[in-house]
């Protein structure tokens, strides 16, 4: 079984949902990078756009946010002025406004903050294992990829433990809202029109806002300051408090990328260790802290849960010998970069002992470097360090398969049996 798709001729539409459902198309990701790497495509659902596939090229524009602005949305798709405010995070904004936002909480996400969780982590995937692993046979993205970070999203916002699956369910929905596995509302197989205001046009969007108004209605009755969600609401350096609109897609935000990414890279870690010869013995041989932060920072660059960010032209420049206007769009394509031979080797093989690993997947290079970086890390490591106590070998028993998504990659469903030490 292979992570390869068999569909992708070298000319997959980049744009079209259904190019993903057998994988990624990295033979169409390899051929712009060996042949165009700023490279015009067309959409039939709207404006076209610039897609940059190698790892330099992306690194570099990443880190101009001048040039290429957040400001008009980080996804493929249009939207009108009135849509994007009304549904923007501070991911979808620039340096200052981003910034200010950003400091309210990156402390709360930092290394060592963090690390402070690892006690609770170890505890969370002993009792996650335990139940797995007692079915013999199951699906490893439900049982254990699924489980971890809806979790530990709930202990480091706040947020009741009896809620947890119903905010996964509803996440799911605004991020995989192109796979009918997730959401009633297919975002390109239906009129989505009256959810424009909605986070990803989804119905789950008006769910979550109800939620969080009540919550967070509840916690300041309780007076309860614990978790991210109330450092999120304080005034900033300059005394300003982001809107109630603001706060409201920042928890979707929180919901939706905050179990995800690290849930995908658990199952495509998963499922490289069951069909990549000696890789679960590479992964038992592992000794150290810097080694096992390699660990992690491997597979997450196999994963690459976020498969691009768009942003916007805002003047006129020329790249790789293409005429950029402003206005375009500009897909910087992460999972691709992830994979160029140019900065990888071996970049389709899992080598746990890579070393210096400059993988893209949490959007370095800019100002957009993800919150969560350093949590999805130690989620993962500590993860896989507490299923090699455990398991001899993991046996895929079927068919695994893809979401349907152009914007996160991920194996949605894994059949596996571990063999037990």
């Amino acid at each position: 079984m292979t992570v390869w798709n068999p569909s992708d001729d070298g000319h997959a539409d980049l744009s079209d949902h259904d190019s993903y459902v057998n994988g990624t198309p990295h033979n169409t990701f390899k051929r712009l990078r060996d042949e165009d790497p700023m490279a015009w495509c067309n959409w039939a659902d709207g404006k076209g756009f610039w897609s940059v596939t190698r790892h330099a090229d992306i690194l570099e524009l990443n880190r101009n946010h001048q040039r290429l602005s957040s400001a008009q949305g980080i996804r493929m798709e249009d939207q009108s002025h009135d849509e994007y405010m009304a549904r923007r995070t501070f991911q979808e904004t620039d340096p200052p406004e981003h910034t200010r936002t950003r400091m309210l909480v990156a402390k709360a996400f930092s290394k060592p903050m963090m690390a402070l969780y690892e006690e609770q982590i170890r505890e969370l995937c002993v009792g996650i294992l335990d139940q797995a692993l007692a079915l013999g046979e199951f699906d490893a993205t439900h049982q254990i990829a699924r489980q971890l970070p809806m979790r530990m999203l709930g202990r480091i916002a706040g947020l009741p433990e009896e809620d947890l699956d119903w905010l996964v369910d509803k996440g799911d929905a605004l991020m995989a809202n192109t796979d009918s596995d997730f959401t009633t509302h297919v975002v390109d197989k239906m009129d989505t029109e009256a959810y424009r205001f909605m986070p990803f046009r989804s119905p789950a969007g008006a769910d979550l806002f109800d939620y969080a108004a009540q919550m967070m209605e509840r916690k300041r009755a309780a007076g309860d300051t614990s978790g991210v969600l109330h450092l999120i609401t304080q005034p900033d350096a300059q005394g300003n408090v982001i809107s109630d609109t603001e706060f409201r897609n920042f928890f979707c935000l929180l919901v939706a990328a905050g179990n995800d990414t690290t849930r995908y890279s658990i199952a495509a870690a998963l499922h490289a260790l069951a069909n990549q010869p000696g890789l679960m013995a590479q992964l038992k041989a592992v000794q150290g802290e810097a080694a096992w932060e390699g660990v992690s920072d491997e597979f997450i660059r196999w994963a690459s849960p976020a498969t691009h960010f768009r942003r916007t032209a805002t003047e006129d420049f020329e790249y790789h010998g293409k005429a950029v206007k402003a206005g375009d769009k500009v897909l910087l394509w992460f999972i691709s970069g992830n994979r160029d031979e140019r900065a990888f080797d071996r970049p389709f093989t899992v080598d746990l002992n890579r070393g210096v690993n400059r993988h893209l997947s949490f959007g370095q290079g800019g100002a957009h470097a993800c919150l969560g970086m350093w949590l999805a890390r130690l989620e993962l490591r500590v993860l896989l360090q507490e299923l090699i106590k455990r398991v001899d070998r993991i046996e895929q028993t079927g068919e695994h398969a893809f979401l349907r998504s152009n914007f996160v990659s991920g194996i949605k469903r894994l059949p596996v049996r571990m063999h037990l030490i």
